[in-house]
């Protein structure tokens, strides 16, 4: 019991730190623009909080005493000193602190102790720290603080009145608004997008293809156009908590130029970030998008922005001049958090320069070796091993006298079907180690279905290879291992087929492609029960007259028509069973 309490004490310590972001001050990512990154905007309010000073001239060598405290709690804190005329530029001198416990020194701009940051995210009402001017000091100085209040709801760049050396004039002090430096003005859409203008005004991908953002709720919209030397952006698409688009050099997950437009309680932010394979997202504190607005509505998440080709100034974006792949993809957020993708993001089918003309560009969310597998799979299973099971099992019978190559007709059409059936399966069953290049740990009990299928079909051909003579004692254990392993194969690859239609690399339309599945199950079941049926005789040649005998008597008329009955029955199943097959073929084709 103690080491159940233990473990699930850990587990919630790891699931609040996940959640609640950097609550123990290591927020030396932030130096530069002092920004949170917890997928939020800053206050635009008046902060409760001030920063004050207690002197307003200083020498290299003086030590400042910088307070922030306000009307309320708050949980953290970043205080810097910059050059007043550059607030953009690095942070200055250096920090001594007051109270160890609540503030720690951090490294900024290769100085050290050149910010101070909170220790844990208890609250607090007041903190004072000290200031070191350095040797080379500037003209005038500034102070800023960034205090969080909760997670999600912060003041980026609280200003303290501006201290200077000597006689120097301190210039006016900028606004937080004006400071801000990755905290693009943001405006309401008025209205949705609309798909008007793709591939004349701007390039578009759409999903489905051809719907319109402005009237259809399920459409997932990206466009972008190009005027000088910017790129606009729209994105558009139903989502619980996020919509997101990346650029991609590769049809695979990681290192890429990714966007994210984050709906938090209402309010959309809009989020530069860089994924390193399929790790979380790394959110950058800088900002190059200019122009953003956004929209909520009827479930349906919109953001637009737009950016320079060329962004020196955050090297981590991709330049716009090259050919990308476009990856779109949505989720579910919490607190701003975005959570995985629960489905294959729709990637674009090829390269696309971003500065290029106008087009309206295609694309799928299922990789085309996952399309080669389902398709695989399905011709194997719901028609070369369904048909060859039905020849052993009802046309022993039949065509006595005549062979196929040397052998009965059933026996050289059955071997001939599962041979098909293991060769599909074998090749099917390589494409998705192919594409994941290792075992997947997220496709639920599909993968251990489809080996199971695998090594059962597998044996079979093993098994036929070393069959008993017909006469021989072990013919006997060579039939119930033969039938057994061929229905055992059977059954779970249904199982697996309704697993598979559901895996987030070929996630095929729900209910219908699981109605098809299951009505393929019935007819096949109804099926092989009428033959079933008539090869005990319940089902006869009727010839309308009480006098005559029935239909299982041993002249070669009714022998005939037993076998005309089967092959009727036959062909209706194989007809049947192609209908549905190439029906889902066909919406594999179109996912």
């Amino acid at each position: 019991m103690w080491n159940l309490q233990t473990a699930l004490a850990i587990l919630g310590t790891l699931c609040l730190t996940s959640i609640s972001g950097y609550k123990n001050g290591k927020v030396e990512k932030s130096c530069e623009s002092m920004m949170p990154i917890h997928h939020s905007q800053p206050n635009t309010t008046a902060s409760p909080y001030t920063l004050t000073v207690n002197a307003s001239k200083f020498s290299p060598g003086d030590n400042i005493r910088v307070t922030v405290s306000g009307s309320g709690h708050f949980e953290g804190f970043l205080i810097e000193a910059r050059d007043a005329s550059n607030l953009d530029g690095p942070a200055v001198g250096s920090f001594t602190l007051v109270d160890h416990e609540i503030s720690q020194r951090l490294t900024c701009n290769s100085i050290e102790g050149s910010a101070v940051s909170h220790t844990s995210n208890a609250k607090k009402t007041e903190i004072q720290v000290i200031w070191k001017a350095p040797s080379k000091a500037p003209p005038t100085v500034q102070f800023l603080a960034t205090v969080l209040d909760h997670y999600k709801i912060f003041w980026l760049k609280v200003p303290s009145p501006v201290i200077s050396q000597g006689d120097v004039t301190p210039a006016p002090p900028r606004s937080t608004t004006e400071m801000s430096t990755n905290s693009a003005s943001t405006s309401i859409l008025p209205q949705p997008f609309t798909s008007e203008g793709c591939g004349k005004s701007k390039s578009c991908l759409i999903d489905p293809v051809g719907c319109n953002p402005s009237v259809d709720t399920n459409c997932f919209f990206l466009s972008y156009s190009t005027l000088g030397q910017t790129v606009s952006f729209e994105l558009s698409g139903p989502a619980q908590g996020y919509v997101s688009f990346a650029l991609s050099k590769d049809k695979w997950m990681g290192d890429d130029d990714t966007y994210l437009c984050i709906n938090d309680e209402g309010r959309v932010s809009v989020e530069l970030a860089y994924t390193t394979g399929r790790k979380y997202p790394v959110i950058s504190s800088k900002s190059v998008l200019t122009d953003v607005g956004w929209r909520v509505s009827d479930g349906v998440i919109q953001c637009k922005f737009s950016r320079s080709i060329y962004t020196p100034q955050d090297p981590v974006r991709f330049s716009l001049n090259n050919s990308y792949y476009l990856f779109l993809a949505d989720g579910a957020a919490e607190y701003g958090m975005i959570h995985r993708h629960k489905r294959q993001p729709l990637i674009s089918s090829h390269y696309q320069i971003i500065t290029g003309p106008p087009k309206i560009l295609t694309g799928s969310r299922s990789p085309l070796l996952m399309k080669y597998h389902g398709a695989l799979m399905l011709i194997a299973w719901m028609l070369a091993e369904c048909t060859g099971n039905v020849m052993a099992a009802f046309f022993k019978p039949d065509w006595p006298e005549q062979t196929l190559f040397g052998q009965k007709i059933w026996f050289q059409v059955h071997r001939i079907l599962m041979s098909l059936t293991v060769l599909l399966t074998v090749v099917g069953f390589v494409f998705p180690f192919v594409y994941r290049g290792k075992w997947s740990t997220r496709a639920g009990a599909h993968p251990c279905l489809g080996c199971t299928v695998m090594i059962l079909a597998f044996c079979q051909p093993i098994m036929a290879a070393f069959r008993p003579a017909p006469d021989s004692s072990r013919r006997r254990i060579f039939n119930w291992l033969h039938w057994g392993f061929g229905n055992a194969a059977e059954i779970i690859a249904g199982v697996s087929m309704f697993t598979g239609i559901r895996q987030q690399s070929l996630l095929l339309p729900y209910p219908w492609t699981t109605e098809v599945l299951a009505a393929f199950v019935v007819w096949t079941i109804v099926l092989r029960l009428v033959l079933k049926l008539h090869k005990h005789g319940v089902i006869e040649k009727g010839s309308g007259k009480d006098d005559e005998l029935p239909v299982l008597s041993n002249n070669s008329v009714d022998a005939n028509w037993d076998t005309k009955f089967r092959v009727a029955i036959l062909a209706v199943f194989v007809l049947g069973n192609s209908a549905f097959c190439i029906s889902l073929l066909a919406t594999i084709g179109n996912v």
